[in-house]
């Protein structure tokens, strides 16, 4: 087999519009108490080439670490071994489009606890819809 053809799936890729301002929605997802308040306990610092963990519960603390940070527009990070998540955010006059992508889905993969790469994207294809419906009550309530 052939090692340098990635066998990748798609970026999950989810947009919505905020009825917030950008600088609320920013410190929702670049603050160690934002984050914790929509997704994961964490101990984030936006601090470029920082590391963290994220408590992802019954799996266990995540390492991660801040690959880029452009504040109130960009923070990317690693999650795990394989995986990349970027929050995009756009200032849409007073409200804030968001775009969360999650990266690095490779089909020959699995995950730390073994399961397919293919079968836990399907599953958190599916969960990111209910987080960010979580981030935005949070962010406008």
């Amino acid at each position: 087999m052939d090692h340098n053809s990635k066998n990748t799936l798609p970026d999950i890729r989810q947009t919505l519009v905020l009825n917030a301002p950008i600088q609320k929605v920013w410190d929702a997802v670049a603050t160690s108490e934002g984050i914790a308040a929509w997704f994961m306990p964490n101990n984030f610092q936006p601090i470029e080439g920082y590391e963290f963990e994220l408590n992802a519960g019954p799996f266990g603390m995540s390492p991660c670490k801040v690959t880029e940070i452009d504040p109130p527009n960009r923070l990317s990070f690693n999650w795990g071994k394989d995986w990349t998540l970027t929050f995009e955010l756009v200032d849409l006059d007073g409200k804030t489009e968001f775009t969360l992508i999650h990266a690095g889905w490779d089909a020959d993969k699995v995950t730390e606890f073994g399961q397919s790469h293919a079968t836990v994207r399907d599953r958190m294809n599916q969960g990111w819809t209910g987080l960010q419906q979580s981030l935005a009550a949070y962010v406008e309530g």
